[in-house]
């Protein structure tokens, strides 16, 4: 497939996004427990929250450049029924407005207990709408991932691998993009964020290497016989059957040479993976602040080359008709 920066940044902005309110929702259900301590709480995950929804916003921004039509964009909701993408686009503005409340509800100072489970232990309505906000979050992954998930014909997608790699890689991002924001507003949270990053980004490597090895073995279901009817056994294309590029030439293939696909494969696996873990690990030991933010940005910057791998790698079949260009 043709990867469209479009749906990379939108992708990879909203799930880091969605991340940042994760990990924002868990630092404050630690402290109601009281596993850990913040100090000025309020403000913290105030501007935690602002921050996750301009990285929503941002990826909101990004998806418009992919519409031929912007102005009908309202009309991709009245497939919800469906649809995993009219889903999305229902659950993107839900939980970016219960993320605009979690701000206001802590910015504001108008947090008070709805649930006083002992003398020691309350439940705030911030937490409340955390937890809602979690519903959803995790809602508006789903959606995402069975968008590409459900589509049968291309088989690198269809795989739960194809779901929990854009929950695990989402949830990586985010927890690494808090370990920096927590360094700057909130560093007794440093420890509980690093872990969680580091863990997340371990298991995201897990699941999306396993995903190459299963993609590598993939036979296809179409071949040139199967497609035309005939069952000798040395069929060779050796015209595409138009004189030049055509729609499905630009939009069905991703137009680079073999090697250029291999170095975005192995690039994406170290940044994404192996250097964030080496530097929030490093990071985390000597407390040195740098290393948390070159983690973050070059773990994003390897997102953007793993989405474009994850569409390149998809195989069209009507890349039948066309192998010889």
């Amino acid at each position: 497939m043709h990867p469209a920066f479009s749906v990379i940044f939108l992708t990879t902005l909203i799930g880091a996004g969605q991340g940042l309110f994760l990990a924002l929702v868990t630092a404050q259900v630690y402290s109601a427990v009281e596993l850990v301590t913040v100090r000025e709480s309020g403000s913290f995950y105030a501007i935690g929250a602002v921050i996750a929804l301009l990285l929503l916003i941002a990826g909101l921004v990004a998806s418009v450049f992919h519409l031929g039509r912007p102005e009908r964009a309202w009309r991709a909701a009245t497939m919800w029924r469906t649809s995993w993408l009219s889903r999305e686009v229902i659950a993107l503005p839900v939980f970016m407005f219960i993320v605009f409340i979690y701000a206001i509800v802590h910015g504001f100072s108008l947090d008070f207990t709805v649930i006083q489970l002992n003398p020691e232990v309350s439940v705030p309505l911030s937490i409340i709408i955390g937890v809602i906000g979690t519903v959803v979050c995790f809602a508006l992954y789903i959606c995402t991932g069975m968008i590409y998930a459900v589509i049968k014909f291309l088989q690198e997608w269809a795989t739960p691998l194809t779901l929990v790699n854009f929950i695990l890689l989402g949830m990586a991002s985010g927890f690494t993009i808090a370990t920096v924001y927590s360094f700057l507003q909130a560093p007794e949270l440093i420890n509980l964020f690093a872990g969680w990053a580091l863990l997340l980004t371990l298991l995201a490597a897990i699941t999306r290497i396993s995903s190459l090895i299963r993609n590598a073995k993939i036979k296809p279901k179409i071949t040139p016989k199967s497609a035309i009817g005939i069952r000798h056994p040395k069929i060779k294309q050796i015209a595409q059957g138009a004189m030049g590029g055509s729609f499905n030439t630009r939009e069905y293939f991703h137009g680079q040479r073999d090697v250029i696909v291999k170095i975005v494969k192995w690039s994406f696996l170290v940044l994404v993976f192996f250097l964030p873990i080496i530097l929030l690990s490093v990071g985390l030991f000597v407390k040195l602040g740098i290393l948390f933010f070159i983690a973050a940005i070059v773990q994003y910057i390897g997102l953007i080359a793993e989405r474009w791998f994850f569409f390149a790698q998809a195989n069209h079949p009507q890349n039948i008709y066309y192998q010889a260009t």
